[in-house]
């Protein structure tokens, strides 16, 4: 069992790479879908009872905002594993810009996001850490986390 908590500012990549790499096996929990904590809740715990594989796919600036996946996790024996997304404030602006009006982000909000930013981890409770970065033909290159980034 595994739970993936993804990091990183908005339009750096992370809803792609669920899809790319883990559609098919974690279910994807975000509040884009379930606008509200209550939902997010419902479903975190049906994953932890039901040992079903998941990915928290929110920005996850600060480690408090983290500890709740991370706990609930834990406890039910899953491995955590993160991914700290490369958050490049101006390359994000960038790709925002590039989405469909209904999925842009304000220019405050993703700023907002950047400025709590804190790097996770291995203290929190993660089991791996890695480190993603989007290649320019918008593939991914996952690294070891190392905090010296």
């Amino acid at each position: 069992m595994e739970a993936l908590i993804f990091i990183g500012i908005q339009a750096t990549g992370k809803s792609e790479f669920y899809k790319r790499c883990f559609f098919k096996t974690h279910v994807r929990i975000n509040m884009d879908m379930f606008r509200t904590r209550h939902r997010e809740d419902i479903l975190i715990r049906a994953c932890v009872e039901a040992r079903q594989p998941f990915v928290v796919d929110n920005t996850n600036p600060t480690a408090s905002e983290r500890a709740k996946y991370i706990e609930a996790a834990k406890n039910a024996g899953f491995k955590v594993v993160g991914y700290y997304f490369r958050s490049v404030i101006e390359d994000a602006l960038a790709l925002n810009e590039k989405r469909r009006d209904e999925e842009r982000i304000p220019v405050a909000g993703v700023a907002g996001t950047y400025k709590k930013l804190e790097l996770p981890k291995y203290e929190e409770g993660f089991d791996e850490l890695y480190y993603v970065q989007m290649a320019p033909d918008f593939d991914f290159i996952v690294e070891d986390f190392s905090d010296e980034i």
